[in-house]
């Protein structure tokens, strides 16, 4: 299979890479700084900025999936950067057709008893939260093939130990206490899995231990 991953130098994208290179896909490994992106024979790094909705759709025909790992960071200013990027992955959706698998946050998940994991997220990183919550929602109102892939309450590097649940839009937690956290590298491994073999469409998962 032939990826489109951006965002493949951050924390979650660089494992993503390893674990796409690792299953043998070639990996059209994008970001804004591709030097950062080790030589491989099955990876080709290029510069790509999600904002360029035409730069990215014509990288986009060469692939087969289109994964996006970009967290709105870029401005400043989160409302703006998650709007942008979410418009780019719709313009690409439209374009080619083909499945675009999104990494989301934790704040756009459901508690057990349905209230907003948003409500609990500290004011440090709320704007970033609010973002990537109101970008899930414009996805659902539009007519492409999305996916979108988000960690537990807490996502840092760790194991790989190809163990850990799945759920919907319900936050996933660990112990009693409400633990919600999953390695990238598990992270990473739930995400494959999904973008090898689409179980999901036009929705939300979680991955958690």
């Amino acid at each position: 299979m032939k990826i489109l991953l951006i965002g493949a130098t951050g924390m979650v994208g660089s494992r993503i890479l390893n674990e796409a290179t690792r299953r043998g896909h070639d990996v059209i490994a994008a970001a804004r700084a591709p030097e950062r992106i080790a030589a491989q024979d099955n990876v080709k790094a290029v510069a790509l900025d999600i904002t360029d909705a035409a730069a990215v759709t014509a990288q986009a025909h060469a692939a087969d999936v289109i994964i996006s790992a970009v967290s709105p960071r870029n401005s400043g200013d989160a409302i703006k950067d998650a709007a942008a990027s979410t418009q780019t992955l719709v313009a690409v959706g439209k374009a080619t057709g083909k499945r675009v698998v999104s990494v989301g946050g934790a704040a756009t998940l459901h508690m057990p008893d349905g209230t907003p994991v948003v409500n609990f997220i500290p004011d440090a990183i709320l704007p970033e939260a609010k973002a990537m919550r109101s970008a899930y929602g414009t996805l659902v109102k539009e007519d492409i093939n999305f996916v979108v892939v988000a960690p537990g309450g807490m996502i840092a590097p760790g194991e790989r130990t190809e163990t850990f649940r799945l759920d919907g839009r319900q936050i996933l937690t660990s112990d009693e206490g409400g633990m919600s956290n999953i390695s990238a590298e598990d992270f990473s491994i739930a995400l494959l899995d999904e973008v090898e073999v689409p179980q999901h469409f036009n929705t939300i998962i979680n991955v958690g231990y």
